[in-house]
């Protein structure tokens, strides 16, 4: 069972409305988790930084609580370091996070007692952590989708592009824009787990 607060945190995002557009692109996943023999979802934008880690915990959170065996990933055209405000976003969605060291720490992820932490940290999206075969790329950022013509062994494609938070970045109001990008992503990836399963 995913954590009380998570819960609580998810109810609240999926209380707001997706719009048909949206659920359109979200249905070319839900079509290859379907179809797919053992699923795998790779997450990518530019620096791994933001968005692609956000939907890779959301996913993952997600998978595990309607029950379905879906690994997820994430992955950049460039590896930075997992944003500290997009950390703060889903420690205040109820997530467990534990810090590592260095200038790209990697932090370990609880959606759950029972499940094992989820490692997060910033890296390319052909890393060795990461499926090199039987994948679908899920490009969070148009900048990432233009920059990489072609993801070599994605099974699928998926334009997913969220607007960047980063925009908040020193503004003094990255709480609540860090905030609306991770419900609306615990929101959507709610309903791709929901239809999937269905």
């Amino acid at each position: 069972m995913i954590y009380p607060q998570i819960k609580t945190y998810l109810e609240k995002a999926t209380s707001v409305e997706i719009t048909d557009a949206r659920k359109a692109i979200l249905n070319e996943i839900v079509e290859y988790i379907k179809s797919a023999e053992d699923p795998k979802l790779n997450f990518i934008c530019t620096h791994n930084s933001r968005r692609s880690h956000l939907s890779q915990i959301w996913a993952q959170t997600m998978a595990y609580h309607y029950g379905m065996k879906v690994k997820t990933f994430s992955g950049g055209t460039e590896a930075t370091a997992f944003n500290a405000n997009a950390v703060a976003a889903i420690e205040s969605a109820g997530f467990d996070v534990r810090k590592g060291e260095g200038s790209n720490p990697r932090y370990e992820v609880k959606f759950s007692t029972d499940a094992s932490s989820m490692i997060c940290f910033s890296k390319t999206y052909d890393d060795p952590i990461n499926p090199s075969s039987g994948f679908a790329a899920i490009m969070t950022c148009s900048e990432a989708d233009a920059e990489c013509p072609v993801v070599f062994g994605a099974d699928a494609r998926i334009k997913l592009f969220y607007e960047d938070p980063k925009v908040s970045d020193g503004s003094g109001n990255e709480a609540k824009v860090y905030g609306e990008r991770c419900s609306q992503i615990a929101a959507e990836m709610n309903y791709v787990f929901q239809q999937a399963k269905s």
